[in-house]
């Protein structure tokens, strides 16, 4: 496995015309064989002058731009399997999303991204020419991990973005957090933008989005947090950086100031889960509570901190108490 963010470019001189792109990458690019390149043409991490191409027969002209991105993820593409599934019907599927896991495509990955991966599970083999129904209205982070729902049919698209715009889909996290917060609970409300320098998220004084956090502490160590997190809105990065800057960045988020290490226990990825939506179903108006239990890696914290599994949560979560 390479190196994150890895992107390699070139272009296509008179000695390559004619051959197979994964001929040229293996022939032009240190460290590339033929098998390797071919995993990475299928995962879609490969554009030619522009466009993403997952044919490694494709055969390439003289002055074509080819561009090679690695995202340092496993090259086995990630499949749902009935394990992930926390709720299906005719109109809605819901999923719990483990980390490391793109939600949408990306520049280096298409096969084996959330959304890719769902395509494939909705796959009807007895009507292959069918493409599946699928609408997306919540999105998270690579590596926060948990509940997400979809729609699976065109009477639930509409309703569902809805009710996602309106707010009326209640959305609960855990989060583990450097320190302690001072207040046992409290509101943020910024307005956050996206730096064009680092593509982090910040709150600014004009020109970004609302975003609303509510946050209480469940439990509280020495040197960290157990937060409950409530997000009415669900911008790009929210609870990251509302938390990072109340001061007590999520464990293991590098990117907004996270410690990588507890002690001795190695925090490999942000510590956020999304634990619970509370919705109306689309089609039939009945109530849904879905919840995805916490990840191995964070339950694996918490009891490094000393915290019984017996006492970690209820489902669903109780109302938060007034502060």
């Amino acid at each position: 496995m390479r190196g994150k963010g890895e992107i390699h470019r070139l272009r296509v001189g008179e000695q390559d015309a004619g051959q197979r792109l994964d001929q040229v990458l293996a022939a032009r690019l240190s460290g590339f064989s033929r098998t390797y390149s071919r995993r990475i043409i299928d995962l879609g991490g490969v554009h030619v002058d522009g466009r993403r191409t997952c044919r490694c027969s494709l055969q390439v002209r003289e002055g074509q731009g080819i561009e090679v991105h690695l995202d340092g993820l496993p090259l086995e593409p990630f499949s749902v399997t009935e394990r992930h599934i926390v709720f299906q019907d005719r109109y809605l599927l819901a999923i719990d999303k483990p980390a490391g896991i793109d939600t949408q495509p990306t520049h280096a990955r298409y096969k084996g991204t959330l959304y890719e991966a769902l395509l494939r599970y909705l796959h009807d083999p007895f009507r292959p020419q069918c493409r599946p129904e699928l609408g997306m209205v919540q999105r998270l982070d690579r590596n926060t991990s948990g509940i997400m729902v979809f729609s699976i049919h065109p009477q639930a698209h509409k309703p569902l973005t809805q009710a996602m715009a309106a707010r009326d889909i209640e959305k609960i996290y855990w989060a583990l957090v450097q320190g302690v917060p001072s207040q046992r609970c409290g509101e943020i409300r910024t307005l956050l933008a996206r730096g064009r320098r680092n593509n982090l998220v910040k709150s600014v004084p004009q020109g970004g989005r609302e975003a609303l956090t509510h946050y209480r502490v469940l439990h509280a160590w020495e040197d960290a947090a157990l937060l409950e997190v409530r997000i009415p809105t669900g911008r790009s990065h929210q609870i990251r950086a509302h938390l990072a800057e109340l001061g007590h960045p999520l464990l293991g988020d590098a990117a907004y100031g996270g410690c990588a290490s507890l002690g001795d226990f190695c925090v490999s990825r942000h510590m956020l889960h999304s634990l619970h939506l509370a919705l109306r179903h689309p089609v039939t108006n009945a109530p849904l509570q879905l919840s995805a239990p916490l990840p191995q890696d964070m339950l694996a914290l918490l009891q490094h901190l000393g915290m019984p599994p017996d006492n970690l949560f209820s489902f669903p979560p109780k109302e938060p108490e007034s502060c």
